[in-house]
């Protein structure tokens, strides 16, 4: 099956007779892979410590390893840090937000372009907090 866009599918849904329809069109499309997974997977290419990420994000080693074994579910912020301290792309960001029932970065908001901004361009959690700072947005932490 072809990957559809969301106005398709949000099209689709619409139009469908009953919910139950779309569920069964659809089920190959929903994705089954945890948010603990997707961490994971993305933490395998990493060359740090979990010690080391849980300072570059700016937690705890037990929040980390409590995220990581699926006894806790991080905020969109705290997700964001993590991102930020394992380094990983806009792109793998979004979609980690996505997966985790979380808007997406909008960059019509000041405070989401700059985070956007950072992420894109490798800065450091410190640095993206910083900045927010000095615009007068809410920090990450």
């Amino acid at each position: 099956m072809r990957n559809r866009s969301t106005d398709d599918l949000t099209e689709e849904l619409m139009a469908s007779a009953s919910i139950d329809a779309y569920l069964r069109g659809n089920a190959e499309i929903f994705s089954d892979q945890d948010i603990t997974e997707h961490l994971a997977q993305l933490y395998e290419r990493q060359t740090l410590s979990k010690a080391a990420l849980a300072r570059r994000s700016a937690m705890s080693e037990v929040y980390l390893h409590q995220v990581f074994s699926g006894r806790r579910n991080p905020s969109r912020d705290r997700l964001l840090c993590l991102c930020i301290g394992m380094e990983v792309s806009l792109e793998e960001t979004q979609q980690l937000l996505k997966q985790a029932a979380y808007a997406p970065l909008y960059p019509k908001q000041r405070r989401e372009a700059i985070i956007a901004y950072g992420i894109s361009h490798g800065m450091t959690l410190q640095q993206v907090n910083d900045k927010l700072f000095a615009e007068g947005e809410k920090t990450l932490y």
